[in-house]
């Protein structure tokens, strides 16, 4: 930043998206909270506040299903662990819910991986415009990146997620539009030369992509999703004695190292 734009913003706000006037009301991009969007629930407030639109029913059902349908209360999975091991130690419920969201942003799982994905179906979607053909694209991209995002699962072959999700799109006919249709077309591609499954990543950004969400508000809306199964774990481990979520004796530490390391 500029010397000119830091000295332009001193002992000065300015902002689009709003303005508590206190004892009087506050204002969210250019409506009233209180008088205009009081009677949303929570869901789409949120989304409100991120996109500044407003989306139909079928839509808020269908991206209400993806925080339900990743609602897993297992403490062994990556944020969950976490959170966790912070009720273990005693941690407060605000830290140990940030802490697990905060890994949510690994590079292999959780929120980047699907960035990437929508990312890649806009681009996808471009180049198809411009006359490419698919089988060119997705060499590609997988010549540029080693990978694409969506199609294959680290741990599983099959995810459980996408018949109940394909199922409620379908329910909800959302399940015909482009970037989703070619989402399938890459699987069916991808599939025969190369033996990949999709994921529930490439079906859910796919779906995102139709609905028109751009990469950084699909990330900032789904951020907080995989807190409602935390929580559970958070409850329980932090209800147990201090300290008993998976301990581990020093002399169960496998070392290979042939000496001990100099510090020094």
């Amino acid at each position: 930043m500029s010397i000119q734009n830091l000295l332009g913003s001193e002992d000065l706000l300015t902002t689009t998206m709003g303005k508590a006037f206190l004892c009087e009301r506050a204002v969210m991009r250019g409506k009233d909270i209180h008088n205009e969007l009081g009677n949303l629930d929570w869901f789409r407030m949120n989304l409100f506040s991120i996109t500044g639109r407003e989306f139909s029913d079928e839509q808020i059902r269908l991206l209400n299903y993806f925080w339900v349908a990743t609602s897993y209360p297992d403490p062994s999975i990556w944020p969950n662990h976490v959170a966790a091991l912070a009720g273990s130690a005693r941690s407060t419920v605000s830290l140990s819910m940030m802490a697990g969201m905060a890994i949510s942003e690994a590079s292999i799982y959780g929120r980047r991986p699907e960035r990437r994905a929508l990312d890649f179906f806009y681009r996808a979607k471009a180049h198809i415009d411009n006359g490419e053909n698919l089988q060119a694209i997705v060499d590609n991209e997988l010549e540029s990146h080693g990978i694409i995002y969506g199609y294959g699962r680290p741990l599983a072959k099959i995810d459980e997620r996408i018949p109940h999700t394909l199922k409620l799109a379908s329910e909800l006919g959302l399940d015909n539009g482009v970037h989703f249709q070619l989402a399938l077309k890459i699987y069916e591609l991808l599939k025969r030369t190369r033996g990949l499954s999709i994921n529930i990543a490439a079906v859910n950004t796919s779906l995102v992509a139709d609905i028109g969400l751009t990469v950084e508000e699909y990330q900032q809306f789904l951020t907080p999703c995989f807190i409602t199964g935390m929580a559970p774990c958070y409850i329980d481990a932090r209800d147990k004695p201090e300290g008993s979520f998976f301990p581990v004796r020093c002399e169960s530490i496998l070392n290979k190292e042939t000496k001990r390391r100099d510090w020094d």
